[in-house]
Formats: structure tokens, sequence, C-alpha cells
């Protein structure tokens, strides 16, 4: 049993092979790993490069040194987050990353920002079963502090999320979407355009 045995079953409707003892005993070692390099993380001083380092042990992938985290940082799995080059993560962000998060290039991710990509089945007879969708971030995106992100949304390039908000359906490029649910409020003209955001309630 390896990491990919375990992600191959982040896609979609959870399936019986999560029942196996030889996968529970897998996952749940990776989740206690991701609770123990958080805790490193978030518990004591780290420099730049430190903490390039310890994401890297958390995603199990090398991070790009052009990399900023804020800490502190919570994941509860860890090995299905891929971060691009220039990305900045704020302090307090939350991301539950079992069915798989992707932050594209140059992406801005603000104070206690929550990706979730796991949901659960309505139906009583599934007993609440897990589904699974990633997020998926793209270039240059900025998420506004306390926004939530659920499962198998996608933010375009140079989109902007309003803090605050809560995206339920995908957030085209080159837009502003805010409120509860998210909805686009404002299409940007283009990458150029000077915008404070204070107007829209945007913060990072």
């Amino acid at each position: 049993m390896e990491l990919q045995d375990i992600l191959k079953e982040f896609q979609g409707e959870e399936s019986e092979a999560t029942n196996n003892a030889e996968w529970q005993a897998l996952f749940n070692a990776l989740c206690q790993e991701a609770i123990r390099i958080g805790m490193e993380l978030n518990n004591q001083y780290h420099s730049p490069e430190e903490i390039c380092e310890i994401m890297g042990r958390l995603t199990g992938k090398k991070i790009d040194e052009s990399f900023r985290l804020f800490p502190p940082f919570y994941t509860d799995f860890g090995k299905n987050i891929t971060i691009g080059k220039d990305v900045f993560i704020n302090s307090g962000c939350h991301f539950q990353d079992q069915g798989g998060i992707f932050i594209g290039d140059g992406a801005l991710i603000g104070h206690n920002v929550v990706l979730a990509t796991v949901n659960h089945d309505l139906n009583p007879a599934k007993n609440r079963r897990n589904h699974f969708a990633p997020v998926k971030i793209g270039a240059h995106a900025w998420i506004g502090s306390n926004a939530t992100i659920l499962s198998g949304v996608t933010v375009g390039d140079w989109a902007v999320v309003a803090a605050g908000a809560v995206v339920t359906r995908d957030v085209p490029s080159m837009t502003v979407a805010g409120g509860v649910p998210a909805k686009v409020i404002k299409v940007l003209k283009d990458k150029e355009e000077e915008d404070g955001g204070k107007e829209d309630g945007l913060s990072c």
C-alpha cells in the first residue's frame, strides 16, 4: 500500500476500499504525520527557508523558494496540496486537502481562508459517505480574508474572491466574486486596471 493508493480513493465518492485495514492504517499514519508537521510549523519561529522545507515535507513535493507563508497553517492530510511559484498564504488558513488543492503561480491567500475538498452525502442511507472534489486556485488569483471555498470549485486566473465569501461554484477568470453564496459582482477590464479593492469589501 502506497500514497498513490490513498490518493486514488479521493476522487468522486468514497469507495469500499477505504474500509480495508491496510488502507486505513496508512491513511491514519499520513494524517498523524500532517498533524505532527503542522505542530512543528506552528509552535516556534522558522525562517522563510525553513518554512519552505517544512511545507515540502508536509506536501511531499518540492516547494519553490519564492513561496511565503505566515503561520499558523492547518491541514488534515497535506499530501494532496500542490503549490506553484511566488504564492503567499497568510496566517490562520485551513486546507482540507484530501480531494486535492492546486494553487497557481502568484496566488494570494488571505487570513483564515478555508479550502474544503470533502463533502458528505445527504442521503441517510449512505451514512454521510464522503464525496471528494478538488479546489483549484488559478494563477494570480486573490482570495480575501475569511473566505470559504467549497469542494469542486475552480477560481480562475486573476480572479478575486471577496473577504468573507462562501464560494460554491466556479469563479471565472478576471472577475470579482463576493457574498454568501458568492456570485460575480464585477468583471475586471484587464490585469493592469488599478483598483484598491476597498469598495468591494476585499481584504488580504
